[in-house]
């Protein structure tokens, strides 16, 4: 069996962090989101992979090639325009040469066990959740599919569609002009198909940004202490992961945590629970880090207070700088959501000394902040804080 992975998509509600890379390449536990889904399909036994690609389609062509890294066989189609889901399915029609096939969203991690349960043409793995108004609400009776229905305004049931679907190719002959996957099943469901729902045992994607913070945690499934790097007078408790050629000093790291290769922390640095430090990164002395994703190639001065917040790649963060953490108001394009939540800084940002920023404060890519500012809200792309 092929499997399709639609991973063509922007991600417009994650900006900053999809101005300079799809949805799909957002780190999480130091690998691309996509990469979970890779790697699910092969341990289920699909080796045989159509990745569909677009917006910034080089960042995954370049990072995952021909699969051989991964053991599997990947080749890409096209989808020039992001006009919709069965618009980019119906660009991989030429190289699906199975009968029956998987078709998965590449922005979301789920497990081989709900792949191997996927057998069946014309099923539909469903999850249940509280958030309905995130995602196309399934109506069943017993397990057979009566409507989808896409982010309802009003609670209608828990049972959300996945977007992980077994198909003929049939289906390609359904789509026709349309561009919607779910208009495309529920036209399918009037005229008589029996679409099913199959439980899905694991299931989590992104949406907002602050879901990169809940998505990293979950990620983190590993178990005991894997330490390649040197670590000197550090106290370790619980699951660790530390990269090659990462030295540690001084410090405290309390698991779970992932550290890079070729990173420096410390000395006396403490490393909270549900943190993922990317390669390259420096630390320096006095800094705490709780429940953050700091990027590749990140250096953050010493005495720095980082808890709740996502830090991009390539930043500069000068001494002395807090995010504060707390519930706030976010606006993301019309809605407008109140959470926990730290702060959100894209690529390559420039921070000075003694910054505080406000919670739920969002920092766009190649921003300039000079020292002892406070920073709120929203701040654009490339823009200088004097």
């Amino acid at each position: 069996m092929q499997a399709v992975v639609l991973a063509a998509g922007e991600g417009q509600r994650l900006k900053p962090f999809t101005v300079n890379k799809p949805k799909v390449m957002i780190k999480v536990a130091n690998k691309p989101i996509l990469e979970y889904v890779i790697e699910a399909l092969r341990d289920a036994g699909i080796l045989d992979i159509i990745l569909v690609v677009g917006y910034k389609k080089s960042r995954i062509m370049d990072y995952f090639g021909n699969g051989e890294k991964w053991g599997v066989n990947i080749k890409y189609a096209i989808q020039e325009k992001q006009l919709g889901t069965a618009h980019a399915l119906k660009q991989a029609e030429r190289l699906v040469n199975t009968e029956k096939f998987l078709v998965l969203p590449g922005d979301n991690i789920v497990d081989p066990s709900t792949i191997k349960l996927m057998k069946n043409a014309w099923t539909l793995a469903c999850k249940r959740s509280k958030e309905y108004s995130k995602y196309g609400v399934v109506t069943t009776v017993g397990e057979r599919i009566q409507e989808i229905i896409e982010k309802p305004g009003k609670p209608i049931g828990e049972i959300v569609s996945t977007g992980i679907y077994c198909f003929t190719k049939e289906i390609f002959k359904k789509i026709g002009n349309e561009v919607d996957l779910t208009s495309v099943v529920n036209s399918m469901i009037k005229e008589g198909y029996e679409f099913r729902c199959s439980d899905a045992n694991v299931w989590v994607d992104i949406v907002y940004p602050w879901d990169i913070l809940k998505v990293n945690d979950f990620a983190m499934t590993f178990s005991g202490k894997k330490i390649a790097g040197k670590v000197e007078r550090t106290r370790i408790i619980g699951d660790v992961c530390i990269g090659d050629n990462s030295i540690i000093k001084d410090s405290y790291i309390k698991g779970p945590v992932i550290i890079g290769d070729n990173c420096e922390v410390g000395p006396n640095s403490v490393i909270m629970p549900s943190t993922s430090i990317g390669n390259n990164v420096r630390i320096g002395a006095f800094a705490y880090i709780e429940n953050s994703v700091i990027g590749d190639h990140v250096s953050i001065a010493p005495r720095c207070f980082i808890k709740d917040s996502v830090i991009d790649k390539g930043c500069e963060i000068g001494p002395n700088f807090v995010t504060m953490s707390d519930r706030a108001e976010i606006k993301v394009e019309k809605e407008l959501h109140s959470i926990k939540v730290g702060v959100f800084i894209g690529e390559s940002c420039k921070i000075g000394a003694s910054v505080t920023v406000e919670p739920g404060s969002v920092v766009g890519n190649e921003v300039l902040i000079a020292s002892l500012k406070l920073v709120k809200g929203t701040i654009l792309d490339k823009t200088v804080i004097m």
